[in-house]
């Protein structure tokens, strides 16, 4: 067993490589130039798209784009928002914050072309509902069946033993008995009963509560943030300085004596970043795929944002507070705790540690829908609409028994198919990419052509 177990941390370490990095990041670099910024240029036009209607004629869909992007915020805004950057933080220092901008600012590209392209080969299945992502615009687009079964199989690995039961449930568990003393039956009682009760309803159903859910734990989690870098507001030049110094030079953090090198803290931030946003996993473009709209282009938009929310805006508050506070560098501080002892020291007092825990449990019971939910696409792919109820029952058995469990084994195995799902993904984008670029460059000719239109007819 133990052979075993070094077996799959080798693995994983190879998976999860610079050769996947350098995969997932020079998508995004590709992506960008080739759509001339689109991040930057058109990220107030994907803003305004997000809060109004899709009124365009033959407008189809499950879920409005703004609960479609609430169903991938609550799969994507999880614990890697809370302990995933304090790991990062402590691993490469506060320059992974940096690389972790880095990622996210060429992520945007990638999540623009993912959500693009799951609109525009998506399928209506057997139920009426909308049914899109990797799987579909890999068969459609590339012709290749081979690599979208690939990776609905790697979705529905990650959804059973990874970021949608186990890390999650156990997250909740130890938030409620470490803060609230709940006992662990009573929690995972409640919690299979609330998750049951969700995601039995469908797509329609996780995505009422991802849109109640994600804006309000978003906003308290932004607001909570807001609050300490005020109360603290003469250390952030000091704290930006120092992101942005040892990002370069680690030594800046560590000292010469600590043995940290640039590529440690760009792998460390890269890496996180990407675990944070999705970027290029191809999780996000399933739930993008039920939006109620006749704009592939527009719903690329709007999914874009997701990034932006989720690494450019959280996770920058979360890493600018355990730097400013100095928590980062405490040795004795690691994860959860970390990020729950920097908000104490922020705001002088021991309500931080509340702050942390509601919102790290929020973020992990709606990652849980989320997930819930890609799984049961990818099933859908592979086994038809009979396969859906099979796989629901399961999951809930697996969120049930998730509080119970302490399988590093799974966890290891889950990371490894978390960044297989990548790779057949990231080809379908690469090999798509002709047709983001044309579907881009129309749709905005179009804009620009109705634009003169109604500016000739009001002169």
């Amino acid at each position: 067993m133990e052979n075993f177990a070094q077996l799959l941390g080798t693995i994983d370490s190879f998976v999860w490589g610079p050769p996947l990095l350098i995969l997932l990041v020079g998508t995004g670099i590709y992506l960008t130039v080739g759509l001339g910024l689109l991040q930057i240029t058109k990220l107030p036009l994907a803003i305004k798209y997000l809060f109004s209607k899709d009124h365009g004629d033959g407008a189809q869909g499950d879920v409005s784009s703004f609960a479609s992007l609430c169903t991938a915020l609550s799969a994507t805004i999880g614990t890697g928002n809370i302990v995933g950057v304090a790991t990062a933080v402590k691993a490469g220092g506060p320059g992974a914050i940096f690389w972790m901008w880095v990622a996210a600012f060429f992520g945007m590209a990638t999540k623009y072309a993912e959500g693009l392209l799951a609109v525009k080969y998506r399928v209506v299945d057997e139920n009426g509902q909308m049914s899109g992502g990797p799987m579909y615009y890999i068969e459609r687009g590339l012709g290749n069946k081979f690599l979208a079964k690939m990776f609905a199989l790697f979705g529905i690995g990650v959804a059973f033993f990874g970021i949608g039961t186990f890390a999650q449930v156990n997250a909740i568990k130890d938030a409620a008995l470490l803060s609230f003393h709940i006992p662990v039956p009573v929690t995972a009682a409640v919690l299979t009963v609330l998750v049951a009760l969700v995601t039995i309803g469908g797509i329609k159903r996780i995505a009422q509560v991802a849109s109640a859910i994600v804006p309000f734990m978003a906003i308290f989690f932004i607001l909570a943030s807001a609050v300490v870098l005020i109360l603290n507001l003469s250390s952030i030049p000091a704290a930006v300085s120092l992101v942005i110094q040892s990002a370069f030079n680690p030594e800046a953090a560590f000292g010469g004596a600590a043995g940290v090198t640039m590529i440690m803290v760009m792998r460390s931030g890269i890496a996180r970043g990407v675990f944070s946003n999705e970027s290029g996993l191809g999780s996000a473009p399933i739930a993008a795929a039920a939006a109620k709209t006749n704009s592939c282009v527009r719903q690329g938009l709007i999914a874009m944002t997701g990034t932006f929310i989720d690494s450019i805006i959280i996770c920058t508050l979360t890493g600018l507070v355990l730097v400013m506070t100095g928590t980062w560098n405490d040795p004795s501080l690691a994860g959860a705790a970390m990020t729950n002892t920097a908000f104490n020291i922020g705001m002088g007092s021991g309500i931080g540690q509340y702050v942390v825990t509601v919102g790290l449990m929020f973020f992990a019971f709606t990652t849980i829908l989320g997930w819930n939910y890609y799984g049961e696409r990818c099933t859908e792919y592979l086994f038809g609409i009979k396969g859906i109820k099979p796989y629901k029952l399961v999951y809930i058995v697996l969120v049930a028994s998730g509080s119970f469990l302490h399988l590093s084994l799974i966890w290891t195995l889950a990371d490894i198919v978390n960044g297989l799902m990548a790779i057949p993904n990231l080809i379908g984008l690469l090999g798509l990419s002709k047709v983001v670029f044309s579907e881009t460059r129309s749709f905005f000719s179009g804009l620009s052509v109705a634009a003169k239109a109604e500016k000739a007819f009001q002169a």
